[in-house]
């Protein structure tokens, strides 16, 4: 008879590094297996074929989850000029080729000044093969299948773009980009502008947030590590909040905010005339959730217990 696993409640934030050729929800079940984890979730996909910082969430907090998913993301981004592919990456069918003699003439000026394109707020179209919905089915279900959709532009902005390498066909970059921003896209954008096409080769997630690739763990490297090193290598919750305002309460309005009550700003000794969207709420150095305060109330939204 097949022993049942035994699961286990764990609080905080692990940053893994995925390797290419799994898929987030993979990567995310292998971990949960291997910390035995009651609950997890990770925040902010990446593609099977990309690889690099994935932060994954584990028991309480879930809950803070929207705080990395709304992060401003790095990405390394590896890019073939002169082919379109149906999917915007390798995974797909070559569409178009560009003529030698035409992808010849590109010059790192003229790059750098489509880079520079690029760069600032805009409003972009979502690729085919995404996982956004349409009627309550993904863009590549249908994309599949054959079916044109129609996919609304996002806004999106692009802080930075930096040429790290050219050496024809290939491009280098590094992208500073915010929330819902598709590589992609941006990638295929690019070679639409040159005159030429493109297609991503390669994705590397470098920062989400405050976030960076160098704080990260391997699979094979947590693998490795016993019990006690594992839970040593999360982060407390609260690194999900950092830059948030934070408010410390008393005892008695940490009671009666964990029973989601609403408390006078008065109470917490701030001014009346306070205003913060969002804010961290702390008892005794330890988040217990997160609120806003306005019109003179503090207001709990996600309780941490």
């Amino acid at each position: 008879m097949k022993q049942r696993r035994s699961w286990r409640r764990v609080d905080g934030v692990l940053l893994l590094d995925k390797t290419e050729g799994i898929s987030s929800n993979q990567a995310l079940q292998k971990v949960r297996r291997l910390f035995q984890a009651e609950k997890a979730g990770h925040l902010g996909t990446l593609d099977p074929f990309a690889s690099g910082l994935l932060p994954i969430a584990f028991g309480e907090a879930t809950k803070l989850s929207r705080f990395s998913l709304d992060a401003d993301k790095a990405y390394r981004a590896t890019i073939q000029l002169g082919i379109a592919t149906t999917t915007g990456d390798a995974e797909g069918e070559i569409v178009s080729r560009c003529d030698d003699q035409a992808l010849a003439c590109i010059g790192r000026e003229k790059i750098e000044e489509v880079l520079r394109q690029f760069t600032g707020k805009q409003a972009q179209i979502p690729p085919k093969f995404a996982a956004l919905k349409y009627r309550g089915k993904a863009y590549y279900d249908y994309a599949r299948a054959g079916i044109d959709i129609p996919r609304e532009a996002r806004a999106i902005e692009v802080f930075s773009l930096g040429l790290v390498d050219f050496s024809l066909p290939v491009l280098v970059l590094d992208a500073q980009v915010s929330k819902g921003t598709y590589i992609r896209a941006l990638a295929e954008d690019i070679g639409n502008a040159l005159g030429c096409g493109a297609y991503l080769t390669g994705l590397r997630r470098t920062q989400s947030g405050t976030f960076t690739l160098a704080q990260a763990h391997t699979l094979e490297a947590l693998f490795l590590l016993d019990e006690k090193e594992r839970d040593a290598a999360l982060l407390p919750m609260d690194s999900l909040v950092t830059g948030q305002p934070r408010i410390e309460i008393g005892q008695e309005l940490a009671q009666r905010f964990l029973c989601g009550q609403r408390i006078n700003l008065r109470e917490t000794g701030l001014p009346l005339s306070t205003v913060l969207p969002v804010c961290a709420v702390y008892h005794m150095q330890t988040l217990i959730g997160i609120a806003s305060a306005s019109d003179g109330v503090l207001r709990p939204m996600r309780l941490v217990r």
